[in-house]
């Protein structure tokens, strides 16, 4: 850590415009070369980690991306600060289906197939276009400021990582976590394979709903659906056992329109008779539901599509695509009397494969799942015990919602790019799971062709990239993870996974001590960000315009725990300016006057400004702590925002203009609370916008790098209520002078003559010289002639305003103020005076209105006042 006492005496010159192009490339790199990113196992420091949440090898950066990492950034950068060997893990996920998928594109274009190249050889260049390729947002995060150790980047399918992917399945396969069965899965047709859940975009699309009558006579019954062509795999027909309508028909057959079969009813309590006609057709190798319905009822599951979504039946649909069968399917029933009512359109749920758009087809597939029993119930436990903490505590019961009701996951998926599912099959039909330091089975034998969910892989993350399944250094100093931060959205997709993977393999300890879930990134207007919306934005471009800091510190200051976060490009505009205003007043004014880092003298020398900002400066350090304990970013960063802007450059900085320009001790003692002030305040704001930090707090201090300075610590000593008092009531008067000149229309620069009585008797006695600075009034002369008139507090302030001011006019103005203060009063007064609300009313209403009765009659005396100092008409 870097301490630093004083500023260098040669003083380093800043450009007078502060300009992000010419500071921020430059200063990363700088960093990056000196190490500073770098965690070493060794050190005896307080260990503190957060592993990236890995984005996929063929991604870009996002607005989403920038946010999180921005919220990640900021506190691994301030635990750096307040002495911890900090650790931010990097590394890329290989994105099984997203890569894949980009490749065989590229294949497309030269008119050749995955398949002309066979397994081996696509696998291949699917590694060198990840090597020439991929990647490219690990370039855009160094643009961001990630302050990442990149001398541990990793991917999920380098050696380690794929060391412990297979370690870890062959401990779940041993143990009975692991097992091969036919299920129903997602299904992408035009992807042919198997899809997370979290893969699976559901959309409101229009479909057609048609009704159609079973069996013929007393023995019919009529069943909707969106999907006819599903009829040709139907193996049942189910109503509730209490229904009446069907009671006769239960445990009988009816016809299968457009087939030989003759189908049951079956009694299920999963039909509910209220909704449609109370019957349902059972589809069991296409729906999930009906799939439980047919094993409940040992139905046969009868698949009457192949894996590219065309029809399989023996029949006149044969061969026919999915949507093609479709409309052939209802004219063929219609033909035959069968279509009792048709909906169009009917706007229905539809799920979407994420990656190429196709909708998904529920599917009856031989697949690997994972019986996550044991593993959810020990998620869920070490959140109830208290052993992980998940922030904000509201979506404990999300959390909860998912770990208690999750099905076994399906992690086999039908691709030739991922981790290769390490089971063999022998000629005798034997099967062997083969860890990654066993000997492969010989001749005869074939390996699954399968490959894992990205998401196992994942899973793995928080221990898998510090070295595990070996008991490496990392692994010991910075396991488990101090803080997973985190979408909200992908609560149960990663972050119960990992969870369960943790909990598992590291022998009941949690892969994390906290939890801490962030909303998504949307438009101003509260709106989801989408390219078919038209309000996507490119966050490089915002970067190129106004800088990484200005788009930080926007993101950060709308980090709420668990809530999204709306932003507009006029609000990164307001964040430039603010990194400008930083520039100005430390290059333009604090170090052009001298301002520098020394030790600050007693309290009793200082004035009550100096006093003034140390207090709320030191108040504002124990604020920051609180707010970022708490994962409150927004909070935190408000509070610097209006510190820095509101207290220290509109208020702090003008008053300092009095002493300085005075010399002497006055001026040696502000020099030094400038600096003090700034230095501090540099190095709160350094988390959230790195770059104009380092520029101006190494020009400030000339130490090393704010990277490894010491964060700030509140010191009691400096708190002065005192003091605050005494400037607040100094920045009353002011504001209120300075609104009178606005409401006359006098010029900001305009000096007015004034009187200040009261002003010597009161606790601003020595403020005069200030007042006067900063409201621009001029000392009375000896023609000087009261038009005006401004009690404020115990100081009454007398203005000549001969040739300002038009009397008419303000008397005019201050007449219609005084009648709305006074229609104020007789409603709040009214209100007061009713029993009825006395009696109903919340005691925070009623003191709310007795507040605005307070402040309504203070508007009147004051009102009142003025309009007795103003001479007649």
């Amino acid at each position: 850590m870097t301490s630093i006492d004083s500023r260098p005496a040669e003083q380093p010159e800043l450009p007078s415009q502060y300009v992000p192009a010419d500071v921020e490339g430059v200063l990363y790199e700088r960093w990056v070369e000196r190490g500073y990113f770098v965690a070493d196992p060794s050190s005896e420091k307080p260990p503190y980690c957060i592993v990236i949440p890995p984005p996929n090898v063929t991604g870009s950066l996002h607005l989403g991306h920038a946010f999180e990492h921005t919220l990640i950034d900021a506190l691994v950068r301030r635990r750096r600060m307040q002495g911890y060997e900090a650790l931010w893990q990097p590394g890329m996920d290989h994105a099984g289906i997203a890569t894949q998928n980009v490749v065989e594109r590229e294949l497309a274009k030269q008119g050749l197939s995955r398949h002309d190249l066979g397994r081996e050889a696509f696998v291949e260049r699917v590694w060198q276009w990840k090597a020439e390729s991929g990647g490219k947002i690990l370039g855009q995060m160094r643009r961001l400021g990630d302050g990442v150790d990149w001398s541990r980047e990793r991917f999920t399918m380098d050696e380690g990582l794929s060391k412990a992917v297979q370690t870890h399945f062959k401990r779940l396969y041993d143990d009975g976590l692991i097992y091969r069965a036919e299920r129903i899965i997602n299904w992408c047709p035009r992807c042919r394979t198997a899809l997370s859940d979290i893969e699976v975009e559901h959309t409101d699309d229009d479909g057609e709903l048609v009704s159609i009558r079973y069996g013929d006579g007393d023995e019919s019954i009529v069943v909707a659906t969106t999907r006819a062509e599903t009829m040709l795999g139907d193996t049942a027909v189910a109503v509730h056992p209490d229904d009446e309508r069907y009671r006769h028909l239960i445990g009988k057959t009816v016809t299968l329109p457009l087939t030989d079969r003759r189908i049951p009813v079956v009694a299920d309590e999963h039909v509910d008779p209220a909704f449609g006609t109370g019957a349902v057709k059972v589809t069991p190798a296409h729906d999930p539901n009906d799939f439980e319905i047919g094993q409940r009822h040992g139905l046969p599951n009868l698949t009457m599509m192949d894996e590219s979504a065309r029809v399989t039946v023996h029949g006149p649909f044969e061969g026919m695509d999915r949507y093609e069968a479709r409309p052939a399917v209802v004219a063929a029933l219609r033909a035959e009397g069968r279509i009792v009512a048709e909906k169009r359109p009917y706007v229905h749920a539809v799920g979407h494969c994420s990656r190429c758009g196709t909708t998904v087809e529920p599917r009856l597939s031989l697949q690997w799942f994972v019986n996550v029993a044991p593993l959810a119930k020990a998620a869920g436990d070490a959140v109830r015990d208290g052993r992980v903490q998940i922030h904000p505590k509201e979506l404990e019961s999300r959390y909860f919602g998912w770990v208690d009701n999750m099905h076994d996951w399906c992690i086999s998926r039908q691709l030739w790019w991922g981790h290769r599912i390490p089971v063999w099959y022998g000629p005798a039909g034997e099967v062997r799971c083969v860890g990654p330091d066993e000997e492969r089975p010989g001749d005869g034998w074939t390996q699954d062709p399968d490959v894992l969910d990205t998401w196992f892989s994942s899973g793995l993350w928080p221990f898998s990239t510090l070295g595990w399944p070996d008991k490496t250094p990392a692994l010991e100093k910075f396991y488990p993870n101090s803080v997973l931060v985190t979408g909200y959205d992908i609560l149960f997709f990663w972050v119960v996974r990992m969870m369960m993977f943790g909990l598992y393999a590291m022998d009941g300890e949690a892969p994390f001590k906290t939890v801490a879930l962030h909303g998504m990134v949307r438009d101003k207007f509260g709106k989801k960000m989408s390219k078919s919306f038209g309000n996507a934005v490119d966050p490089l471009e915002w970067m190129d315009a106004y800088g990484s800091d200005a788009l930080r510190f926007t993101l950060a200051r709308g980090a709420n725990p668990g809530t999204d976060v709306p932003i507009g490009e006029e609000w990164v505009q307001g964040s430039r300016n603010f990194c400008t205003k930083l520039w100005q007043v430390t290059g333009g004014f604090a170090l052009r006057n001298g301002a520098r880092v020394g030790e600050l003298p007693p309290a009793e020398e200082l004035s009550a400004a100096d006093r003034w900002i140390l207090s709320r400066l030191h108040a504002t350090i124990a604020e920051v702590d609180g707010y970022y304990e708490d994962y409150q970013f927004a909070k935190a960063v408000d509070a610097l925002y209006h510190f820095a802007w509101d207290e220290f450059c509109d208020w702090y900085v003008e008053l300092a203009k009095v002493p300085l320009a005075h010399g002497g001790r006055e001026a040696e003692v502000t020099r030094l609370v400038l600096g003090h002030v700034l230095d501090r305040l540099l190095r709160l704001l350094h988390p959230v916008v790195p770059f104009v930090t380092e520029a101006l707090w190494t020009a400030l201090t000339g130490g090393e790098s704010i990277v490894v300075a010491d964060w700030p610590e509140a010191e009691p000593r400096w708190s002065d209520p005192t003091a605050e008092a005494e400037v607040a009531e100094l920045q009353r008067l002011v504001t209120e002078v300075r609104r009178f000149r606005s409401d006359q229309g006098l010029k900001p620069g305009q000096r007015v003559p004034a009187r200040l009585a009261g002003l010597s008797e009161g606790a601003l006695a020595a403020h005069e010289e200030a007042v006067r600075s900063l409201t621009r009034l001029a000392a009375a002369g000896e023609e000087f002639d009261t038009s005006a008139s401004l009690p404020i507090g115990g100081v009454v302030v007398e203005l000549d305003l001969r040739g300002s001011v038009d009397f008419a006019k303000e008397r005019a103005r201050l007449e219609k103020d005084l009648a709305a203060a006074e229609t104020e009063r007789s409603k709040a007064l009214g209100k007061l005076g009713n029993e009825a609300f006395l009696g109903k009313a919340p005691p925070p209403v009623v003191e709310k209105v007795k507040a605005q009765l307070a402040s309504a009659e203070a508007d009147i005396e004051r009102i009142e006042a003025q309009l007795a100092t103003l001479p007649a008409a």
